[in-house]
């Protein structure tokens, strides 16, 4: 099996070199990579190195990220978060690959107190949600056999994290203040990637194309920003007692305490069942893999 994976360095792309490694050959590319394309700026190349290199399974880890920018330009965000995987799917369709694309909870109007499903009525706040929820569309209107998973508030022990920043604080400040309004559920890379790989190894075992479509893969569980800053500073003072910890306040204050550009979805929680149900998985809760995360950093 031969699979095409894009976005290598980024914090799912990196799980993804160890996960996917097991299943066959494994192109992994970055922006940077020569002579094959990986670069999203670039739609027509991307789409000539799945003509060239025909894989079995194109996996799209690179994307526009950076949601507060992506407010001051929304063409290079739809251009990297629209056209390209756009491309990616028409090309994957001509050689009769799988895309295996991830997209976001960015794609809700962040409404209500449950755990949207996968076909509830979407509604994004911003250019960066708007162009995760049309580059959706686009792979789904190219015919291509597909997997898009949605997820949120991703993290990895490499590369800055919300956690990292937390433990940094709490070693220089006494007082700290942390977001309570939004709710989701912290997902680490390493699941993303062990389900991604998980997920391909049982189409190709079942060669059943009926398991292709739209999941939400988001670990178990909800909380705040708030308490999952406190789990993250209880936790590491557990771990790592002897570090000189100054923080003896974390204060709860509302989302229109910290503006920003781009509007953040209040409710972030999404509904894993589907998943779980369709590739015979148990994602664990979310404190799991951050106690892990910590365990390997502190």
């Amino acid at each position: 099996m031969k699979i095409l994976l894009l976005g290598k360095n980024g914090q799912v792309g990196w799980e993804l070199q160890r996960s996917l490694a097991p299943l066959g050959e494994v192109l992994a590319l970055d922006r940077y990579s020569t002579p094959h394309c990986g670069d999203l700026s670039q739609p027509e190349q991307l789409a000539q190195t799945v003509l060239s290199f025909k894989p079995d399974f194109i996996v799209n880890a690179a994307a526009h990220t950076a949601v507060d920018k992506a407010e001051s330009e929304p063409e290079l965000a739809r251009l990297l978060n629209v056209q390209a995987p756009a491309a990616l799917a028409q090309a994957a369709a001509q050689v009769g690959a799988w895309l295996v694309h991830y997209s976001t909870d960015y794609v809700f109007d962040g409404s209500g107190n449950h755990a949207r499903q996968e076909g509830e009525g979407t509604g994004p706040l911003s250019v960066y949600g708007q162009t995760k929820l049309d580059g959706e569309r686009a792979i789904v209107a190219s015919d291509c056999k597909y997997l898009i998973f949605r997820t949120s508030w991703v993290y990895a022990a490499r590369g800055g994290n919300f956690a990292k920043t937390m433990l940094r604080l709490a070693q220089d400040r006494e007082k700290l203040t942390v977001i309570n309004d939004q709710h989701g559920a912290p997902t680490g890379a390493e699941l993303i990637a062990d389900v991604t790989a998980h997920a391909i190894r049982r189409l190709v075992n079942t060669q059943n194309i009926a398991l292709g479509g739209l999941y939400h893969l988001v670990a178990s569980g909800e909380t705040t920003w708030h308490a999952y800053a406190n789990h993250v500073i209880e936790h590491g003072k557990r771990l790592s007692p002897a570090l000189d910890w100054k923080v003896t306040e974390v204060a709860a204050v509302p989302t229109s305490a910290f503006p920003t550009p781009a509007t953040r979805p209040l409710n972030s929680r999404l509904c894993n069942t589907k998943l779980q149900q369709a590739f015979g998985l148990v994602l664990p809760p979310w404190q799991q893999g951050v106690n892990r995360m910590l365990a390997e950093i502190l």
